[in-house]
């Protein structure tokens, strides 16, 4: 996309906003997912120390699915982590803000909420 483009669909103080707007997204996603990790390890390492057979553990059904849970958490965080430096990656190349489905820009305040979005509402819904 042309740099008149760009210009087209958000001004250089929108554009830089939206740049600050996917740092923090992507400063607050890689917390997460230390944090995740950390969880995540320390279950398997708490497990490991113990000799016990999740079956007939009356605790084991939930340490599992607790390990499960937070296992689909770190999952969806990488995903959004990716999202977010796609995002980053369009907005230097100026095809951010614009749907991926229909390419009519996605409304700001859609991107305000959702700064990865790469869809407007309408094609997000079908």
């Amino acid at each position: 996309m042309s740099e008149t483009s760009k210009d087209a669909l958000f001004s250089s103080l929108q554009h830089e906003s939206f740049r600050k707007l996917l740092a923090a997204e992507r400063a607050g996603t890689t917390v997460q997912i230390a944090a995740l990790s950390r969880d995540f390890d320390g279950m398997v390492e708490a497990n490991a120390l113990v000799a016990t057979d999740d079956e007939h553990d009356p605790e084991g059904s939930s340490t599992a699915f607790e390990r499960a849970h937070v296992a689909a958490m770190l999952a969806q965080a990488r995903d959004h982590l990716a999202d977010v430096d796609r995002a980053l990656g369009r907005l230097e190349e100026g095809d951010y803000g614009r749907c991926e489905g229909c390419g009519e820009p996605i409304p700001t305040q859609r991107l305000e909420v959702r700064p990865a979005a790469r869809t407007c509402v309408r094609c997000a819904a079908g």
